[in-house]
């Protein structure tokens, strides 16, 4: 029988109460893992990849973005994600959990560090120019990070917390310079609540009025809400999330469709096979089989 996708936790061997890791690219494609990079399984904490040569592809949560000298791309903690094997491609991985932006950042960076990787609120992928200073002066400062994380003395730690907190507001500069992040705008802290509470809850419930009154607002100001953020309705925002876990619940899983349409909350599978090729334009079976 097929196992399910893998759920890879946090693990960190040498430093297992830092939260962080430092990883070259090409380092982590030849290690001996209990997974295959190569394949789909959901992370279950963030990562950002940034390459430093060669072209590749790394697929999130089905969508493919090319690599390129200078990318850097964000995946968010629960996401499905893949590496393409590419032997010219270097670069880093910088990975770290929740417990790390919640202890060593400030309520307001530890907001804007989410933000980062929220793919409702900006374009996952960045392009630094090559051949410019902006690349450049990255570069080198994800060395240094590189080189103190590894120096393994008895300063190394502080100094590597201290390092990715500058490097995560660096990126943050870059991502609302680039305009693929949003500036602090109105709603913006009522949206992050509506999305939580919905990613929390939308196989249980696609209501709009009901979110609005967990919130304690309106429909219509919640209709506003999702208009200000993502230009959308608040209920086609509900059902977007939804169809995004139904597709990692058919990838992730090995279940019975028919199992899936009543864990997500259809009474009758006819319904649910409506409901998905509605947003999709496919059918569950056809999409779980082309992912797999």
């Amino acid at each position: 029988m097929a196992k399910d996708i893998q759920k890879i936790q946090f693990s960190n061997k040498d430093h297992p109460r830092s939260y962080f890791e430092v990883i070259r690219i090409e380092e982590l494609l030849r290690r001996e893992l209990d997974h295959d990079p190569s394949k789909n399984h959901i992370v279950k904490f963030y990562n950002i990849l940034f390459i430093t040569a060669g072209e590749s592809y790394h697929t999130i949560d089905f969508t493919d973005y090319k690599l390129n000298k200078g990318t850097i791309l964000f995946v968010r903690k629960d996401q499905i994600h893949k590496f393409f094997r590419s032997p010219n491609v270097t670069g880093y991985l910088l990975i770290f959990t929740e417990e790390f932006i919640v202890s060593h950042l400030n309520e307001l960076e530890a907001l804007k560090s989410f933000q980062l990787f929220n793919e409702l609120l900006s374009f996952p992928k960045v392009e630094l120019k090559a051949q410019t200073d902006e690349y450049a002066n990255f570069a080198t400062f994800v060395e240094q990070l590189d080189h103190e994380y590894h120096r393994k003395d008895e300063y190394s730690i502080g100094i590597t917390r201290s390092l990715l907190h500058i490097l995560i507001t660096k990126l943050y500069r870059i991502k609302e310079s680039t305009h693929t992040q949003a500036k602090r705008i109105k709603y913006l802290e009522e949206f992050l609540q509506f999305q939580s509470a919905v990613e929390a809850s939308c196989f249980e419930n696609k209501k709009v009025s009901d979110y609005a009154k967990k919130l304690g607002v309106s429909t219509k100001t919640l209709n506003n809400i999702t208009q200000a953020i993502v230009k959308k309705p608040a209920k086609t925002f509900i059902d977007e999330i939804a169809i995004i876990q139904i597709k990692r619940l058919l990838i992730s899983t090995h279940h019975p469709i028919k199992h899936i349409a009543y864990e997500v909350g259809f009474e009758d599978p006819a319904n649910f096979f409506k409901y998905f090729k509605k947003y999709t334009g496919t059918s569950p079976d056809v999409f779980r089989q082309a992912h797999q």
